[in-house]
């Protein structure tokens, strides 16, 4: 499944197009590399988005083409949400 498609499927982000936006701005990585809006998501890829002063990482548990709002955040396990430090490395 494309990435922004999961994105908002999984209601990550609401609309696919600002998931394809904020993909396109380097905002978004797949298992530590940066992803385009048409990378390919698999089950058990960990996916990382920057959400403004936080990074929200969220592992891919199953895939389906559109999903009800209470079942969305079935599609994903959260692993961390942690704010982003001015010094952690990153150059986002």
């Amino acid at each position: 499944m494309r990435l922004d498609k999961f994105l908002k499927v999984s209601r990550l982000i609401k609309r696919r197009t600002v998931a394809k936006d904020v993909s396109d701005q380097g905002r978004v990585l797949i298992n530590g590399r940066e992803a385009k809006p048409s990378s390919t998501v698999k089950v058990g890829d960990e996916i990382t988005v920057q959400f403004g002063q936080k990074l929200v990482t969220v592992r891919v548990e199953r895939l389906a083409e559109s999903t009800k709002k209470e079942e969305a955040s079935s599609l994903y396990t959260l692993v961390k949400e942690e704010p982003i430090l001015k010094d952690n490395g990153l150059d986002w």
